[in-house]
């Protein structure tokens, strides 16, 4: 008995057109919630991409309760993962202040690196809305969704956040950003 018929096989497709075409916006997603820390980013999409097969196979995103944005919702599940994750990790913990030099891209890599090192320093519940709101320009409710908070806490925190990514950047910022 063959368990996959013709429509574990169009399904399946459609999932490797998802795969295909987003994982390199869901990995520099993902590099900008870990603080640059590419291996962790490589797990969280991984493990994002493979909760989302599960969910593809149980037909999620055909029949009732489907989901409309498969795109948007691997985003969300990426992030949940990343939230997940920061809770259970030990406070022992620490992330390595050497990052790997991108391959021919050597553009702006002070001003990159000056921001990933802001946000690492960020609780990861700042890092989070801020990659959200600004990166993937999500709406406040989108946003609110994806962390499972009020709106008013997105808002309140996406502020705080912004004031503390500001006082780590202090003017290097502004130096960076004219040359």
């Amino acid at each position: 008995m063959r368990w996959i018929g013709a429509g574990r096989e169009a399904k399946d497709a459609e999932f490797l057109e998802l795969v295909s075409g987003r994982t390199g916006h869901l990995y520099r997603s993902a590099c900008l919630l870990t603080s640059g820390d590419t291996h962790y980013a490589e797990d969280l999409v991984q493990e994002a991409l493979s909760r989302m097969y599960v969910l593809w196979r149980r037909s999620a995103f055909t029949g009732r309760g489907r989901i409309d944005n498969p795109a948007a919702y691997t985003h969300t599940v990426m992030v949940r993962i990343f939230l997940a994750q920061q809770r259970r990790r030990s406070s022992g913990e620490r992330p390595s202040d050497v990052l790997p030099e991108p391959a021919g891209r050597d553009t702006d890599s002070t001003l990159r690196l000056t921001l990933l090192d802001a946000l690492g320093r960020m609780p990861p519940k700042d890092r989070a809305v801020l990659v959200l709101r600004y990166w993937e320009d999500r709406s406040v409710e989108e946003t609110a969704e994806a962390m499972r908070v009020s709106s008013g806490a997105v808002r309140t925190r996406t502020t705080r956040a912004l004031n503390r990514l500001r006082a780590l950047l202090g003017d290097s910022l502004a130096e960076l950003a004219a040359r």
